[in-house]
């Protein structure tokens, strides 16, 4: 049997992204041991058993020194500490990649953590998400077809680049490079927007007196609009504010768009009104038919 690609991956947070990614791992033959770090004893004692890690780490310190590869799959706002917590003993030649939904603020905190192991940092993004979380919402495939976004750094050699894309690969994902600032400005638009568009309409009807009648008519366009807003609000709340510039540039031109909207129908302008819709729902067929 040849040796895996990676003897000992050291995961921190064993939920959605970091179990599912050792999972993958596992299913390819592609590592030894993984080891788990988190907040919650439960969510590591689950993972234990599902198979997602093979022990629980107790000492950062001691565990990080001789892996091949870390994962950070917390929160974002979460890492800076982490960072700062296993820079002094990082081995030289493990790398280190994260999950995170932002980028430009977690290459500062790289920088500001990292010192002279900056270069070991390569981070990514897995556009991989579902409304559940946990241990229990890890699954093998997940990654399988999706797109894993890497931001390289000046610094980082092709070598780990190469490798870090390779773990992502071998978890079956399609990898593809942008900068920190050219991801956060795409997924602002496309991701980050969508989100709170959708938190804000529930909201909206969750002021009203009205809300229990007004669901009770509810149907598969308000659940298609509306499912992403069942999403984690802790997490879309770091999200949001880490990418708050762009998405506030995003949130902008949307007013903009409702503004001419409100004033088409004001006019009666149904010219206007259609031609609006023809557009969207062509660029919408020629999306998901790719």
């Amino acid at each position: 049997m040849t040796a895996p690609q990676f003897k000992k991956i050291v995961i921190f947070g064993a939920g959605l992204i970091g179990g599912s990614f050792a999972l993958a791992l596992r299913k390819a033959n592609a590592v030894g041991e993984v080891v788990g770090f988190g907040r919650s004893e439960t969510t590591l004692q689950q993972a234990m058993q599902l198979g997602i890690i093979d022990r629980i780490g107790q000492d950062a310190a001691a565990e990080v020194g001789d892996a091949d590869l870390i994962l950070l799959a917390t929160p974002v706002g979460q890492m800076a500490e982490i960072m700062a917590r296993i820079a002094p003993h990082l081995g030289a030649l493990t790398l280190i990649t994260d999950g995170g939904s932002t980028k430009s603020d977690v290459v500062a905190a790289v920088y500001a953590q990292l010192g002279s192991k900056v270069a070991q940092f390569v981070p990514a993004h897995p556009i991989a998400g579902a409304e559940k979380s946990g241990a229990g919402a890890a699954q093998a495939d997940l990654y399988v077809g999706k797109k894993v976004v890497l931001t390289p750094l000046p610094e980082n050699s092709a070598e780990s680049v190469a490798r870090v894309r390779q773990a992502w690969e071998l978890c079956g994902a399609v990898v593809s490079e942008l900068t920190p600032q050219q991801h956060d400005a795409v997924f602002a638009a496309v991701s980050h927007l969508p989100h709170l568009l959708s938190f804000a309409l529930v909201h909206d009807l969750a002021q009203r007196d009205n809300r229990d009648l007004l669901l009770s008519f509810a149907a598969s366009g308000f659940r298609d609009f509306t499912r992403i807003a069942a999403s984690s609000p802790e997490m879309w709340r770091d999200i949001c504010l880490a990418n708050r510039e762009a998405l506030l540039q995003e949130l902008q031109l949307y007013i903009a768009e409702l503004t001419q909207m409100s004033a088409a129908l004001a006019a009666g302008d149904a010219a206007r009104l259609e031609q609006t819709f023809r557009t969207a729902r062509e660029l919408r067929a020629g999306w998901t038919e790719q």
